[in-house]
């Protein structure tokens, strides 16, 4: 097992990209640390300079950590070099509670029986649709010029409100995520009269779309649709990928974006899944 570098992430980067879109969340993360984006992260690959299996952690050894989630995100071609790594070579600390965030389902037998064997109880949190979009000439052109002239990004002191709204947020953590994201990804909004926004859409750290929102008493306007064109069409212009995941309960979400273009590999599903030891 090896801790890549700044020059091995880039490699890496090059390596997972061949994968797509299954690589996609492994890629984001790897894409914004290639980019200079502010982490607690590290990336560990099973060999080294070809890998089959890549996996990142936080960095024990970056104290602010502790300021988020505890977060994990893998990416393998080889069930059995993965479960070598999780169980003989101690990838993953099993101490406290984590999440595996974006996995592909087929590994949540191996993932459970290797809890299982560490008195860890696996939970299964939320099932998604990966969707994506590989080229931006797929979003059709956004022609109502009231919604062009609301348009604006946000910015710090829009966090609270933010936060306040995210199904995952609401609390201490959440706010320095949404804080981070803000500060150091592109974000999309809508403004109002007084220049405050109403609806908004977000980059995760993983470089994938989320955290859309429109508030309740300007929705049925155009907003989220407007927000997605903008911002996919601006991360293709600067190379991001242009992808996200859309929980399988959402079926407003899901046909949003496939009217923009947004599609799935129909035999493809990912999974958060909880890791909580006992007490």
């Amino acid at each position: 097992m090896k801790i890549l570098n700044s020059d091995e992430l880039k490699h890496a980067e090059i390596t997972l990209y061949a994968h797509l879109p299954k690589s996609l969340k492994v890629y984001g993360f790897v894409f914004a640390l290639n980019r200079g984006k502010p982490h607690t992260l590290e990336v560990v690959v099973d060999s080294w300079p070809v890998f089959t299996t890549i996996i990142v952690r936080p960095d024990p050894n970056n104290g602010r950590a502790k300021d988020f989630m505890k977060k994990v995100t893998l990416y393998t071609t080889n069930e059995e070099v993965l479960k070598r790594m999780l169980t003989v070579e101690n990838a993953i600390d099993w101490s406290t509670y984590f999440l595996i965030g974006g996995c592909d389902v087929l590994h949540a037998p191996m993932l459970k029986e290797t809890a299982d064997s560490r008195d860890v109880h696996m939970k299964s949190y939320t099932l998604v649709h990966l969707m994506t979009l590989p080229e931006s000439n797929h979003v059709p052109e956004l022609i109502n010029s009231d919604i062009e002239l609301k348009v604006s990004v946000l910015n710090e002191s829009h966090a609270d409100v933010v936060n306040k709204t995210w199904k995952f947020g609401g609390d201490e953590k959440g706010y320095q995520n949404i804080l981070n994201l803000i500060t150091h990804f592109p974000t999309c909004c809508i403004i109002d009269e007084n220049n405050q926004p109403v609806s908004w859409v977000l980059l995760y750290d993983y470089c994938a779309l989320g955290i859309l929102y429109t508030q309740p008493e300007h929705r049925g306007k155009g907003y989220a649709k407007a927000l997605v064109t903008i911002m996919a069409k601006k991360l293709h212009s600067q190379g991001y990928p242009v992808y996200c995941f859309i929980e399988e309960c959402n079926q407003l979400s899901y046909k949003l974006f496939e009217s923009l273009g947004f599609t799935e590999d129909p035999s493809y599903r990912a999974a958060w899944y909880e890791f909580i030891t006992p007490v």
